[in-house]
């Protein structure tokens, strides 16, 4: 494909693979997944047409919140290897073409942190307005647990903020000495190479300086409202210590708020912060043409009007996969791919989607997240006979159902699997201006039906998903040839005017039609 110029930045482009560490790959046989692991399987996302891996915290933690809990924000947590292996991998994936993206959690840090140990060391503790602290709590609700979001200190008699559990004390991003210390954690990572920064929670990052109980507030979860002004500041902030080190570094936020008018503006060029910002309207979606045919004109036309470039999210960490959501279909999970691949924006796959896995039943004695997510960070299956390619200790949480034949030996040995499949997509992808930059344009169909095009100069396809149970005629002025299907068959094909149920097409003028 021909170059793209310089405007069009290579996180545009890009296909990004999350990688939830401990349940991706163990290089050492212990039964968690490390760096070792990462690095000995970067030859796989290459293969698959990954361009950026975003990994989720591989830091010192307890583990009260899977990781995002963090005690050391500068070093690897020892069950997942060193900064020698950090260094290693991240050396294998540049050399593979591979950028490398690491979780920065600002909004908080683990209880076990010696910042926040000195913080509730006294009230005259030198990092004491680190932290968020009040002799009276408000009415605002954790995340997680949707208790209060205040906790009582008897050692200092104060209570202390936390947004999610209450071993994740709030940052005061306030106070300038925090907003410094933060800088330099992001200088550290950044002087090692790391290609940007995934902020978590990035919403939440300054609070209400009121402490105000407005109603919203008090129902829902304070992580998903507390939206401040302040926030944009600090998120310029973090952006200035990123170009520090040129404009290929991309810092991309977790804005979690259902309204993509909002999310927009934390990535418009006229505000100077994020790059990226995660969209998740398709991840809230359910399977309906109405509903993803809403989501695809609302996001395009708002991102659009903001001048900002938008995401595409499935599924992550934190929530059902794909085939769950969508009552266990495979046809489903293949059409949706096919959506994620297609539509403008840059889009996001987490682990193990490519393979078409559910989520893994877990016991309740193997539980180990407190919100009921372990189902998702189930370990990756590499093979199909047992323990798929986790020799060694077995890890704590079960495999997914079906890891017998959906795991990556098995599926890279069939041509019509889904991994197959997806690898065909993405090369699709990689090759077409038309789908890496063009523009988007919803086409009217039946409806059950949502199409549309994606233009670019002479060059345009047509993606066409059936959202029903049954076959749907639909003609089309032109002759348009089948270049992929969702259901593996009919591909390089004649379109005979016909969409097999839960079925996505990508369809281009046929050779004659173009001459």
């Amino acid at each position: 494909m021909a170059g793209l110029g310089q405007e069009w930045q290579w996180w545009k482009t890009a296909v990004f693979y999350e990688i939830y560490p401990k349940s991706f790959s163990d290089g050492n046989g212990d039964g968690i997944g490390d760096l070792d692991g990462i690095t000995d399987r970067l030859g796989y996302l290459a293969d698959l047409g990954v361009d950026a891996i975003w990994l989720a915290p591989f830091y010192p933690s307890p583990m009260a919140d899977g990781g995002y809990d963090v005690s050391d924000f500068c070093d690897v947590a020892s069950d997942m290897g060193t900064l020698k292996a950090f260094d290693g991998m991240l050396s294998r994936a540049h050399s593979l073409g591979i950028r490398v993206i690491t979780d920065l959690v600002a909004n908080h840090t683990s209880d076990q942190h010696p910042w926040f140990q000195d913080s509730r060391s006294s009230r005259a503790a030198r990092r004491r307005d680190w932290y968020i602290w009040r002799d009276k709590p408000n009415g605002w609700r954790a995340a997680l647990t949707d208790e209060s979001a205040w906790t009582y200190d008897k050692r200092s008699g104060q209570y202390y903020l936390h947004l999610f559990l209450a071993q994740q004390p709030d940052l005061n991003w306030r106070n300038e000495e925090v907003a410094f210390a933060m800088h330099s954690v992001m200088r550290f990572w950044l002087e090692r190479g790391v290609d940007g920064f995934r902020v978590d929670a990035a919403q939440c990052l300054a609070k209400d300086p009121e402490f105000r109980d407005t109603p919203e507030l008090l129902t829902v979860p304070v992580a998903a409202v507390n939206d401040q002004p302040y926030t944009h500041e600090i998120i310029s902030g973090l952006k200035k210590v990123v170009q520090e080190y040129g404009d290929d570094r991309l810092l991309l936020g977790e804005i979690y708020v259902d309204d993509a008018a909002a999310v927009s503006r934390y990535c418009s060029p006229r505000y100077r912060e994020f790059d990226l910002a995660f969209n998740f309207s398709l991840l809230r979606s359910s399977w309906s043409s109405e509903e993803y045919a809403s989501v695809i004109r609302e996001v395009q036309d708002i991102f659009e009007a903001a001048g900002a470039w938008p995401t595409w999210v499935l599924s992550n960490h934190d929530r059902p996969r794909v085939r769950t959501r969508f009552s266990g279909s495979p046809d489903r999970a293949r059409a949706a791919f096919t959506v994620l691949s297609t539509l403008r924006g840059s889009p996001f796959i987490y682990q193990g989607e490519e393979l078409g896995l559910v989520d893994a039943v877990v016991p309740s004695e193997l539980a180990v997240d407190p919100k009921g997510r372990d189902g998702q960070r189930a370990p990756i299956p590499w093979a199909g006979h047992w323990p798929h390619e986790w020799n060694g200790i077995l890890p704590r949480l079960p495999f997914p159902p079906e890891s017998v034949s959906l795991n990556v030996e098995s599926q890279s040995m069939n041509s019509e699997s889904m991994l197959s499949f997806c690898r065909r997509m993405l090369r699709l992808r990689r090759a077409s201006e038309a789908l890496q930059i063009g523009c988007l344009e919803l086409l009217e169909g039946p409806d059950e039906i949502v199409m549309y095009s994606r233009k670019s100069g002479l060059s345009e396809l047509i993606t066409v998903v059936n959202f029903s149970d049954r076959i749907i005629d639909m003609t089309m002025p032109g002759e348009w040839q089948i270049i992929v299907s969702s259901s593996g068959g009919g591909e390089q094909s004649r379109y005979q005017g016909v969409v097999p149920p839960e079925t996505a097409f990508v369809l281009e003028l046929s050779p004659r039609a173009k001459a």
